[in-house]
């Protein structure tokens, strides 16, 4: 079985890594972002880059995001089951119920390896919606953009959320806390940048965001 959950029975959630949008500023934007990650400063990394728009900025960062915490998840796909986890749940006082407004308008309760599915599918969807992402260099934004991308990151910190509370041992087992805890302190920097998250919402991790913003 391969690190990253290929060869696992779950291939449904594993999915390949989507690349920034082609044809606008992404690219360089990538570069950046790999730049200033190389680093090691993700203070910086966050930041937006003088002169470059805010919404290519965030589209950018938004698929880096769903890429990132795809490959986390994807290590975890034979022991995140249905039978190990049948609510998506981050500790015993929070439990996320899916919808997405469109086919599943009333929350329902679902696993938490199905809510995970549900979820990269549905941010998948976003992202290839060239009316949300724009592809061509100069194409608009949509007005909601930044409504949609912070549904976006709402949704995926759930999936942070569980993985520590649920997996993290097995994170531990696999050598692979020290990535988590990385991906995970990159991923509440830029949320708290650009404001992307409730505080609220943070709640299941709250001591250790607190620790990564030293509040």
């Amino acid at each position: 079985m391969s690190l990253f959950g290929l060869g696992s029975r779950n291939q449904k959630t594993f999915r390949p890594k989507k690349n920034a949008p082609s044809g606008s500023k992404g690219a360089k934007l990538q570069k950046h972002i790999d730049a200033t990650l190389g680093s090691g400063n993700l203070r910086e990394a966050v930041r937006l880059p003088p002169g470059e728009d805010i919404n290519e900025w965030l589209a950018v960062n938004t698929v880096d995001f769903f890429n990132q915490v795809n490959i986390l998840y994807g290590t975890l796909t034979e022991f995140c089951t249905a039978n190990n986890c049948p609510t998506m749940s981050a500790g015993p006082k929070y439990e996320y119920r899916w919808a997405d407004g469109v086919t599943i308008k009333k929350p329902i309760e679902v696993s938490a390896p199905k809510y995970v599915e549900y979820l990269m599918d549905w941010i998948e969807a976003q992202l290839d919606d060239e009316a949300i992402f724009p592809q061509k260099l100069g194409a608009p934004f949509p007005p909601n953009f930044r409504d949609v991308v912070k549904t976006i990151f709402k949704r995926l910190f759930r999936v942070y959320a569980h993985i520590y509370h649920s997996h993290f041992q097995k994170i531990v087992s696999l050598k692979e806390e020290a990535h988590l805890n990385t991906c995970f302190k990159h991923f509440v920097l830029f949320t708290w940048e650009f404001r992307l998250i409730d505080k609220g919402e943070l709640a299941p991790l709250s001591d250790l965001v607190d620790s990564i913003l030293q509040l």
